[in-house]
């Protein structure tokens, strides 16, 4: 059974991903062809935030499946669009860093498509629906596309640390308002090293307790835990977290307005102490 997902930042208020759609079932003509919508509203300026969801997506796919992710497709003018093999999986993106960000390496196995100057979407999504066609039916990379070590590469923010200290930022804010730190929880308890901790955010709120869910804590009381990605989540247990205590994560605004900022990341800060 033949899958297909596809990540963009299109949103879904005109024709596009339904045509794209549309594309994808003409050229592979399959009757079990399944293609899976991440979302089509992925950030165009936030590429962490956009790998944090296209990742923790993708790895729950079987083998095979092929990921079609569109985002910035004309932020630079390139003749090529990548597929790397990863993860007994595809990705296909334009060359802008997000592929990089999405596995947290340069992949061994990447090829580039070449798409000479297509003017618009559509135009490329053709040529790349009638890639995976041929890809699906047995036809290997190597054979429709050119092998290459040049990609640009882009990697996610890591935390950063101390002796008694780590330091994250915020990565994701779910649509709960619960707030996502870029801390694993093997890197937690790497550097705890078994020790009591105070995880610390704005206006010095403390939360020194790692609870197993959302429902393990009282309703309004603030909690810390791993959530199904592994990251560090804090919340409040049926609160706003991130309104009420006016936490954000990248500026997007700030960055579009701005010129100067273009291609910066500005993050606010979470701090956890250990003692």
């Amino acid at each position: 059974m033949p899958v297909i997902t596809l990540s963009s930042d299109i949103g879904q208020q005109d024709y596009l991903i339904g045509a794209v759609k549309g594309q994808l079932l003409s050229a592979i003509n399959h009757n079990s062809l399944v293609i899976v919508d991440i979302s089509h509203y992925l950030s165009s300026s936030n590429y962490p935030k956009a790998a944090y969801l296209c990742q923790n997506a993708f790895k729950h796919f079987p083998e095979n499946s092929f990921h079609i992710v569109l985002l910035n497709l004309f932020e630079n003018v390139s003749s090529k669009f990548l597929i790397a093999q990863w993860n007994k999986q595809f990705i296909a993106c334009p060359d802008n860093g997000i592929l990089t960000m999405i596995i947290g390496e340069k992949p061994k196995d990447v090829f580039e498509l070449d798409i000479q100057y297509k003017p618009n979407l559509l135009q490329i999504t053709a040529l790349l629906a009638s890639s995976i066609h041929q890809i699906f039916n047995g036809v290997g990379l190597q054979e429709i596309a050119t092998k290459t070590n040049k990609l640009v590469e882009k990697y996610p923010l890591r935390a950063t640390v101390g002796l008694n200290w780590m330091e994250g930022q915020i990565l994701f804010i779910d649509h709960f308002e619960n707030v996502i730190i870029n801390i694993t929880k093997e890197e937690f308890e790497e550097h705890r090293k078994g020790r009591n901790f105070k995880i610390v955010f704005k206006r010095d709120e403390v939360i020194n307790t790692i609870y197993d869910n959302y429902s393990s804590a009282q309703e309004g009381e603030k909690l810390a835990f791993f959530n199904s990605a592994g990251y560090l989540e804090i919340a409040i247990n049926k609160g706003n977290m991130a309104g009420l205590f006016g936490l954000q994560g990248f500026n997007e605004k700030m960055n579009k307005q701005n010129p100067a900022m273009q291609n910066k990341w500005f993050y606010q800060t979470v701090r956890i102490f250990f003692e």
